[in-house]
């Protein structure tokens, strides 16, 4: 009787290219196959239950919908803490600024980043220990640059499966399973923005922003910080004193990049000078 090889599949969104302290900000949420078709239901569930019946985006955060966005990460978490989402964030400190690029890496900058997210943030190297391939799934929210670029990037992420470390691993991927997707469409894509944008509000300090002639903060600003620090709560739930703006630690134990359903990933450049003016 023929078995459907397993597949992981990894849902990808982007935001804040230039921040003022942090940058280019990536996400990703990875889901074994077995497990997709109840989360997806689970969390349309959760959607209609709370009628939200747009597209759910950190954008879109109102004091008037605060709850309801409350209530969808409470259950988007419970699949992370039992460890059937695994979620993790890369950013760059703006301070740190990388050296001695060439015309190409300034040109294809934001895919090079991406594509160094792919191959380290979920630890894919330390996922398979049995002696059966695993094929990956990568669905990216639409890219944001020229067809050609775009094709290029898709065959890089392709490509990886050649590369030592996901040979012994036996990660396989199919070209045909690389695709750009509407995050209209997807509710865990929608999930992630949240959670990517509340990352960004923070580590950007937009939460201290005010109106022009105004000494209060907006509503919708303090809406969003009440959101950020309900997502935070989550995260703590798993990893007490978490400090979003480090890289998480491995605990002297590097399949841990693997193991553990939720981190984060400060990419430092390997030459880079520092603008102490990025600094808080």
């Amino acid at each position: 009787m023929y078995k459907r090889p397993k597949e992981f599949i990894i849902y990808c969104d982007e935001s804040v290219e230039k921040g003022q302290y942090y940058s280019d900000f990536y996400g990703g949420v990875l889901i074994d196959s077995n497990n997709l078709n109840f989360i997806r239901s689970s969390l349309a569930h959760s959607k209609q239950r709370l009628n939200l019946k747009s597209e759910v985006k950190w954008t879109k955060v109102t004091g008037n919908y605060l709850e309801k966005y409350k209530s969808l990460m409470d259950d988007f978490f419970e699949f992370v803490k039992s460890n059937k989402i695994k979620v993790r964030i890369m950013f760059r400190q703006t301070a740190f600024q990388a050296k001695n690029l060439t015309d190409y890496n300034k040109t294809h900058g934001y895919f090079l980043l991406y594509y160094q997210f792919i191959k380290h943030a979920f630890g894919l190297r330390y996922s398979n220990e049995t002696p059966h391939p695993i094929f990956l799934r990568a669905f990216f929210d639409e890219l944001p640059d020229s067809k050609v670029k775009c094709e290029l990037f898709k065959n890089h992420i392709y490509a990886l499966q050649s590369l030592v470390e996901f040979n012994e691993s036996k990660i396989k991927i199919r070209r045909d399973d690389i695709q750009e997707i509407d995050s209209k469409k997807h509710n865990l894509l929608q999930c992630l923005d949240v959670v990517l944008g509340a990352m960004a509000f923070r580590l950007n300090d937009m939460h201290k922003v005010k109106p022009k002639g105004s000494y209060k903060r907006g509503k919708r600003t303090i809406a969003k910080e009440k959101l950020y620090k309900h997502i935070l709560g989550h995260i703590r739930g798993c990893y007490p004193n978490f400090n979003i703006g480090m890289s998480t630690g491995i605990n002297g134990d590097y399949s841990n990049r693997w193991n553990h359903p939720y981190r984060h990933w400060n990419f430092i450049p390997r030459d880079f000078e520092i603008n102490r003016d990025a600094f808080k």
